[in-house]
């Protein structure tokens, strides 16, 4: 049985100022180390990988149907303008439309060079694909929009980094790949139709009730501070949250230097490449808003009246902060058990985080041990737990089942740096079975699974990874 996929590629219908078309480069030895059946299914591809599982997903055979294209964008990094962009190693083969309607794009990542690699080789080593496989799909399971991973392959090359590494491809699902960045090249460059022609094809895929490039705006707004909210709540730190980098769907995208917090702190950093703290957990929420500034910017260039369209993007984005506010809000308590919102709530939770921060108390394991018990372990001095505990206790006593609400809004396993980082070292030496542990404990992160009880332990002294790093 051979991979067959219901292609219906609308992106590749647009005019080729948009992409470049290329092929996947083909490699050495592919072999499929994962196959998510269960989103294959979604998508209408079988559950069983096929006999040319490995050299379709290797990028070695383009099956029918698929019109492979690398997709032009731009964006700021790191705060810097970049003109030209582009998948630089990543080629979209095409669309299906699932079961339920959805469109979503699938793309190989690490297939070699296209017109928008500049100096790199195109190609990915296999820790970043197992890390992105992983980390992706646990976030899916956590219930954070995401794009997702279908397929992982070995090429059977080597790649040259800081050192020689085992070369891979990974096969990435995403309602599509449109970024903020996707906008700003055609505004930079006074493409105006293609801009109005990008526009009209994002809110026809995304946003239908949209209207038009302010409708657009809003709606993109109002998904990505829902997402970033999302994250915070669970400690993660995405790393890169480059214009480029931010989805236009309202996914997390493009899973770099990207970590899950230990020990809480709010100017917490891993990205190896993140200097200056530009991109650390507490300044997300600013970044986002920074992001849509950014693609307000582009956007009114197609309005008619570019001042009036000005002011109007001016207010819908000064009114993220008070989105991602409640937003934030209304997750935080959840997770210390309270269902509405009062006065006086925001300065309880804040005052947890605080005490937690001094007192170097593990994030995700203190806040599912209030609903547990034991939540005063994770403090340095636990008397610093027991002054918010009375206080907390007070107010969660007026509400409904807290301990239920508790559990289904904290996990017990988040994608640990140490464990991820000895995973990819088992599998550099051919032993998969610590990925396909972890894949397993992660697809139930809400559940109490007593067997994995060491894949929720903060890490040992020896164990702490200190940075992530983006490593194409």
């Amino acid at each position: 049985m051979d991979m067959s996929f219901q292609f219906d590629n609308s992106y590749a219908r647009l005019p080729e100022g948009f992409y470049a078309r290329q092929r996947p480069e083909p490699v050495g030895a592919p072999h499929l180390v994962a196959y998510n059946g269960a989103l294959a299914r979604e998508l209408g591809v079988s559950e069983e990988p096929g006999s040319d599982a490995a050299a379709v997903f290797g990028g070695n055979s383009v099956p029918e149907g698929a019109d492979p294209l690398a997709q032009l964008y731009s964006g700021h990094q790191f705060g810097t303008y970049n003109p030209q962009l582009g998948d630089g190693r990543a080629v979209l083969l095409g669309e299906v439309v699932g079961g339920d309607g959805q469109r979503r794009d699938i793309q190989l990542k690490g297939s070699g060079r296209t017109p928008f690699s500049r100096m790199g080789d195109g190609r990915a080593w296999l820790g970043p694909v197992l890390r992105e496989y992983l980390v992706s799909e646990a976030m899916h399971a956590l219930g954070i929009p995401t794009t997702r991973a279908l397929a992982a392959v070995e090429t059977g090359e080597t790649v040259l980094r800081e050192a020689p590494l085992p070369g891979a491809v990974l096969t990435r699902v995403a309602k599509s790949h449109l970024r903020v960045g996707s906008f700003q090249v055609f505004a930079a460059r006074g493409q105006i139709e293609n801009l109005a022609m990008l526009t009209d094809y994002a809110i026809a895929r995304h946003y239908p009730g949209a209207d038009g490039p302010l409708g657009l705006l809003r709606a993109v707004r109002d998904a990505q501070a829902e997402l970033v909210v999302a994250w915070m709540a669970v400690g993660f730190i995405h790393g890169v949250m480059n214009t480029d980098n931010c989805a236009i769907s309202g996914e997390t995208i493009d899973y770099g230097p990207c970590a899950f917090m230990d020990e809480f702190s709010s100017g917490r950093v891993f990205s190896s490449i993140d200097r200056t703290g530009r991109y650390a957990y507490g300044n997300q929420p600013g970044i986002v808003v920074w992001n849509m500034a950014q693609l307000a910017t582009a956007l009114i260039q197609q309005c008619e009246d570019v001042q009036a369209a000005a002011d109007e993007a001016t207010e819908i984005v000064h009114a993220m902060p008070e989105l991602l506010r409640a937003a934030w809000l209304r997750r935080f308590a959840g997770k210390i058990g309270i269902a509405e919102v009062q006065d006086g709530d925001e300065a309880l939770i804040t005052d947890l985080l605080t005490r937690m921060a001094g007192n170097q108390a593990d994030f995700t394991n203190t806040f599912r041990a209030l609903a547990q018990g034991g939540a005063r372990d994770q403090f340095v001095n636990p008397g610093d737990f027991d002054d918010w505990e009375f206080r907390w206790r007070q107010r969660i006593a007026e509400e409904e089942a807290p301990e239920a609400r508790m559990l289904a809004a904290n996990p017990a396993f988040i994608p640990r740096n140490h464990r991820i980082e000895q995973m990819i070292a088992a599998a550099v030496e051919g032993d998969y079975a610590p990925f396909e542990r972890l894949l397993g404990v992660l697809a139930r992160p809400y559940e109490n699974q007593p067997d994995a009880a060491d894949l929720a332990a903060s890490p040992l002294e020896g164990e702490v990874v200190a940075a992530t790093f983006c490593g194409t």
